[in-house]
């Protein structure tokens, strides 16, 4: 199992419409406590696009405001999530770049690492606080603040292809991609940003399908993870197919 990991986590896969899934909640919470009893210490980052999409929702807002408002709805599922993890006794901290009264501490590298160190899962809210930037963007940042073993994204497809496969019945999924050929090729395995500050921080990710039994399960177990076909980002292999 990996040591250290965060977890990225759209709002699209624990809801929608403003409401929530708790048979899929209930399956992410239980799996990550699986995880953490087995030792590792696990952040994760929480979208908002159950509750709102920003500009998608409404082009004409101004881009700041539609962002702000993306922040607030994370830190609604933020609270969800926290109560999913307590009624499986599962202990678990929100925490927020920017003051949330009592519902959220400020984001500190060291507390969170402590806690994290303690079977703590720490739930990171309301992105970094400014406006223009994803919750990929987020999960790359803290990965690298918390010294994280990898990146673990659950998607809803089943890792990167070199074209979309849902217009393209060829399209090929990568087994192995380097972000470099990520980065080049605009293949969307995450926001942009993301790609370069993980690059440049030299952290792994892997993309994988939330839907897939034990996904997250099987996703930390890196590198036994036969049973899951994601995709991992590396910065110095080779690019590889699935065969």
């Amino acid at each position: 199992m990996l040591n250290r990991i965060i977890i990225k986590l759209s709002g699209e896969a624990i809801g929608a419409d403003c409401g929530y899934n708790d048979t899929v909640i209930d399956s992410i919470v239980s799996q990550i406590a699986t995880i953490v009893q087995a030792g590792t210490e696990v952040s994760l980052t929480i979208g908002g696009g159950n509750i709102w999409r920003g500009l998608q929702a409404r082009p004409d807002m101004d881009r700041v405001k539609a962002d702000q408002m993306g922040m607030l709805a994370t830190v609604i599922n933020a609270v969800y999530l926290q109560e999913a993890f307590k009624r499986q006794n599962v202990k678990a901290h929100i925490a927020t770049p920017i003051p949330v009264g009592t519902v959220s501490t400020l984001y500190e590298k060291d507390r969170c690492l402590s806690l994290m160190a303690q079977g703590i899962v720490v739930i990171h809210a309301a992105g970094i606080g400014h406006p223009m930037f994803s919750t990929d963007t987020v999960t790359a940042l803290r990965a690298a603040e918390l010294g994280a073993d990898c990146a673990l994204y659950a998607k809803n497809i089943d890792g990167v292809y070199d074209s979309d496969p849902k217009r393209n019945p060829n399209a090929r999924k990568y087994q192995i991609l380097s972000y470099q050929t990520a980065i080049a090729n605009n293949l969307q395995a995450a926001d942009m940003t993301a790609l370069h500050l993980s690059k440049d921080s030299r952290i792994p990710a892997y993309m994988f399908g939330l839907s897939e039994p034990n996904s997250i399960i099987n996703a930390a177990a890196y590198p036994e993870t036969n049973n899951l076909k994601g995709t991992y980002i590396h910065v110095d292999k080779e690019d590889k197919f699935y065969d």
